[in-house]
């Protein structure tokens, strides 16, 4: 079974929380990845930091062959 890889995970659109902390910058959550979770000093590094805490997190749910959940469709109301 081919195991689906890290670039791919990122690929997806998953579900970002960003949080303005009381003590300055940003706390972000990737919804979908329990405990996958940054933070930013500037709102333009936000980006850089989410890749990289998700691409950590991704790698090691891969290493451990633990569930990589995805992302669901978010119905548009018509």
């Amino acid at each position: 079974m081919k195991t689906k890889s890290v670039e791919y995970y990122l690929s997806l659109p998953y579900t970002l929380e960003i949080i303005r902390s009381q003590a300055g910058g940003w706390v972000i959550k990737v919804k979908e990845l329990p405990g996958c979770m940054t933070q930013a000093d500037k709102w333009e590094d936000i980006p850089r930091f989410v890749e990289e805490a998700m691409r950590g997190w991704i790698e090691v749910a891969l290493e451990f062959d633990d569930n990589i959940p995805e992302p669901q469709a978010v119905p548009v109301n018509q």
